[in-house]
């Protein structure tokens, strides 16, 4: 069964656009390359053409698995999100208990995390441990240095 993921419009338009990407220019620029190879001779012992060849399928698997991803996807409505507590589309403030650091990060789908931009994945463990907290209470998070632990602080919509 395929899997529905949640994107903001951006994040959808952004695959929508790399999805047409692959299938115009993507394709243009394969076969051009398996016809330069195939003008080069024998294709029994042609390295180039069978090259071409897998990047064709490669493509064409890549481009299978967008569409899957494009046709499944659903966009989040932001005045519909539950501000009560952590959820897709919210930035959560929190506040490492150990050492007072305070960050600000938005949960997103998968293919929109960005951590430069403070965008998580509600799918990393980070996301997993912030999901459905609310403010003031605290989110322990299995990290490679051991158990981390953050208070919500804050929980709003941008």
């Amino acid at each position: 069964m395929a899997q529905v993921s949640y994107y903001t419009p951006e994040g959808l338009q952004k695959l929508k656009d790399e999805l047409n990407e692959l299938k115009t220019k993507g394709r243009t620029d394969i076969a051009k390359q398996i016809a330069e190879a195939r003008d080069k001779g024998d294709l029994s012992e042609n390295a180039e053409y069978d090259a071409a060849k897998d990047a064709q399928g490669l493509l064409e698997l890549k481009i299978s698995k967008l569409e899957e991803v494009v046709g499944n996807a659903r966009l989040i409505d932001n005045s519909t999100i539950d501000t009560s507590k952590v959820s897709i589309l919210s930035t959560a403030k929190i506040k490492n208990i150990k050492n007072g650091m305070v960050m600000n990060y938005t949960l997103v789908s998968e293919e929109e995390a960005d951590l430069k931009a403070n965008k998580i994945s509600v799918k990393s463990p980070f996301g997993q441990g912030l999901l459905g907290k609310k403010v003031g209470e605290i989110a322990e998070i299995k990290a490679p240095a051991g158990t981390m632990e953050f208070e919500v602080l804050n929980i709003s919509i941008v």
